[in-house]
């Protein structure tokens, strides 16, 4: 059984977003979740989630990392972890947190899961001498160059 490039598992087909993506969603929860925090009656627990995914972001390596200290494999194993402590942040009735504030770290955790789910951890290409990541690019712009040269001679 063969795995496809990028997949988790044999058969897995399921669309991956570029890492940087994935930092960039962790630090907008993480801040939505600190903004929601201290906009509730009971500040502490939200804060305390939101701030544990920003700083999961910004220590991993990655090209929106702050201190680059994680590597990315440990950072994909603590994501899930996150999520589920947000989700039971959500739902045991231990933690003294408003109902609004409890739907708030549900959706987020959700949210939160869909993003890991969907994003590669994997390092990005690496670029050739020149710089380039490949022809794909080099060849692209050509096109489009060619395409507004040819707009431009147009007879009028």
């Amino acid at each position: 059984m063969k795995f496809r490039e990028g997949a988790s598992w044999p058969g897995s087909d399921r669309a991956r977003r570029p890492f940087w993506l994935h930092q960039l969603a962790e630090y907008l929860i993480g801040g939505m979740l600190v903004a929601s925090g201290l906009q509730s009656p009971s500040p502490v627990v939200p804060a305390a989630i939101g701030s544990a995914i920003v700083l999961n972001a910004a220590f991993v390596k990655g090209p929106l990392s702050a201190f680059a200290v994680i590597g990315r494999r440990i950072h994909r194993l603590i994501d899930p972890v996150l999520i589920v402590v947000a989700l039971l942040a959500a739902i045991v009735p231990w933690f003294d947190i408003d109902g609004g504030t409890r739907s708030v770290l549900a959706g987020i955790a959700v949210v939160y899961g869909f993003v890991w789910w969907y994003s590669s951890f994997e390092p990005a290409a690496p670029r050739s001498a020149s710089g380039q990541r490949g022809d794909a690019g080099r060849s692209a712009g050509r096109v489009a160059a060619k395409g507004i040269n040819a707009w431009r001679g147009r007879k009028r």
